[in-house]
């Protein structure tokens, strides 16, 4: 029996086996190709699958998303942008596999519930913070996927404060605010003369200024969301993960002010929002969770 696990991001695709000794050499990634993007896909679920008969796959994507109708639509991927159906290119790729689709969030959810920080906890949140934003929300227990299995955009969460243009149309959004791409237009707007969200945080780790103030707004916004979030759902546990989680102090002091200034509800006083010890296979291993789930209901 094989499982596979795939990941669609808004920076490239990653593929691996789901088993106990998976590690970081064993995940094949891509970046996101100017064409042909199926054909890479392809490739890399080809070459972790060898010559095994795939039995079930796990696919974790950037949303928006239609889970019933087996279809993504990343932004990110010029040739998806208006739906592009995964499972169906899945399924003829390995006809007897039973295949799962869900939000990188969700995924992130999942993860975080069988292997990280929430494992203990029945409500809790897993936020992605990177590029783009999203969220998996667990409630007693379940991770929530949502009517068209698209909960979990909390980067489409009006942050008070702020009123930036988001690629989605509206304005004010947390992710036209604090996602990766929207830093680094900021900081460029400011006279910063990197490229790219992992330059960012190198930048702000070496006392650059406008970094720092790049991930300061960051955490600010990111710990308003998070404050409006908690009452709504009355969690306990915030996980945070993503590239921009690892840049230490100029993100998380500024996030947990924004927190404690704004979640002060009595109810709140357990609120913890911790980084995730997941590292960069999070959506990844939910993906693989997906697989496992799908092969167990068979």
């Amino acid at each position: 029996m094989t499982l596979l696990a795939l990941e669609i991001g808004p920076a490239g695709f990653a593929a691996s086996r789901v088993a106990d000794d998976v590690g970081e050499d064993d995940i094949r990634r891509h970046p996101i190709p100017d064409r042909a993007a199926w054909e890479v896909c392809r490739d890399l679920l080809l070459e972790v699958s060898g010559e095994d008969e795939v039995t079930a796959v796990g696919i974790a994507s950037v949303g928006p998303i239609d889970m019933a109708a087996g279809v993504v639509a990343p932004p990110e991927i010029p040739e998806w942008r208006m739906g592009f159906g995964i499972i169906e290119a899945v399924q003829k790729l390995f006809p007897v596999a039973t295949i799962q689709l869900a939000l990188d969030g969700v995924c992130l959810g999942l993860a975080e519930r069988n292997f990280g920080a929430t494992s203990e906890v029945m409500d809790a949140l897993a936020v992605t913070i990177s590029h783009r934003i999203s969220a998996g929300v667990m409630v007693g227990g379940f991770v929530v996927v949502g009517r068209t299995g698209n909960a979990g955009h909390i980067g489409h969460m009006l942050v008070p404060g702020f009123d930036e243009q988001c690629e989605c149309g509206g304005r004010g959004c947390l992710e036209a605010v604090a996602g990766g791409a929207a830093l680094v237009r900021w900081a460029q707007g400011q006279g910063w003369p990197g490229r790219g969200v992992e330059e960012l945080v190198e930048s702000a780790g070496t006392g650059d200024e406008i970094a720092t103030a790049a991930l300061g707004r960051a955490g600010t916004a990111l710990g308003r969301a998070i404050a409006s979030v908690a009452p709504l759902l009355d969690i306990d546990r915030v996980v945070v993960g993503g590239t921009l989680a690892k840049a230490g102090a100029p993100l998380w002091k500024p996030l947990n002010k924004s927190v404690a200034t704004h979640a002060r509800v009595g109810f709140l006083t357990g609120l913890r929002v911790v980084p995730s010890e997941l590292g960069d296979v999070g959506v990844l291993a939910g993906a693989g969770v997906l697989a496992l789930t799908a092969a167990q209901a068979e």
